[in-house]
């Protein structure tokens, strides 16, 4: 699955900087050869208009880890990109850390499928996506 012994944390990291991950402030926070994990602070410039967490931020969340793990899974000479997120908001966040936590659920030559739990500080589960990629020759 994922070859984690051999991936550095902070060169992930390196990779979101320019990017959208950087914005947020989206940082990987834990690998192993079953899961990705990357968290952010929920901050007011993450809100909808009604002081909460905006749902695609989280949506965002979800679809960032679970591409990097796809990505990470099918190596160099391939790429992995999004062709559907279904995401469903549970619980409502005003402010704290939030992790996102991908897990393969299919790995096939052309396509994956990757489920997504994001919980809060206190571990409670605040979203679940899926998110299926397309791998693809690296363009």
């Amino acid at each position: 699955m994922i070859p984690y012994k051999s991936i550095n944390i902070d060169e992930l990291n390196e990779l979101g900087r320019g990017t959208l991950s950087e914005l947020l402030g989206m940082e990987v926070s834990s690998i192993g050869h079953d899961h990705l994990s990357m968290s952010m602070e929920v901050k007011p410039e993450h809100h909808q208009p009604h002081g909460q967490l905006h749902g695609g931020v989280t949506a965002a969340l979800a679809e960032n880890v679970a591409s990097l793990a796809a990505n990470l899974v099918v190596g160099p000479e391939k790429a992995c990109v999004g062709l559907s997120l279904n995401t469903n908001h549970l619980k409502a966040v005003k402010s704290g850390l939030i992790t996102a936590t991908a897990k393969a659920v299919h790995l096939g030559r052309s396509t994956h499928v990757w489920e997504i739990q994001t919980n809060d500080e206190q571990d409670r589960l605040i979203n679940v996506s899926r998110l299926t990629v397309a791998v693809i020759d690296k363009p």
